[in-house]
């Protein structure tokens, strides 16, 4: 099928994922339903570094080699998830004390009291 976008022509790419029919899943409705396995996985499309207006991105972030890192502990992972979470509770109740502080009439100096050290 030949398509044209702004006066540009281009076929269409489609892939077709082949398929096989395994067991009975369940009934739904009243209409047996089946698990679909795929045959072969499907290839990533290449990525491809792109700029658009001076900022560059890439058009499939996956697929982009990232530098190598060692992977991390157990209870370095556990730490860094744990100290995500209390900075974002400090974000919240910092927003709720600045949206209060305002509420009320306090000055700006007055709703920067409320400072934990982060």
């Amino acid at each position: 099928m030949g398509l044209t976008y702004r006066g540009v022509s281009y076929s269409q790419n489609t892939e077709s994922v082949e398929t096989t029919v395994g067991q009975v899943g369940g009934k739904y409705r009243g209409q047996d339903w089946r698990f679909r396995n795929l045959k072969k996985a499907p290839v990533l499309q290449p990525s491809h570094n792109l700029t658009y207006r001076g900022v560059k991105y890439c058009n499939n972030p996956e697929a982009v080699a990232t530098p190598s890192q060692t992977p991390l502990s157990v209870a370095d992972r556990s730490r860094e998830l744990i100290l995500k979470q209390q900075r974002s509770a400090w974000k919240r109740e910092k927003s709720m004390f600045n949206r209060l502080a305002d509420q009320v009439g306090l000055d700006a100096n007055s709703a920067e009291i409320y400072n934990p050290a982060w």
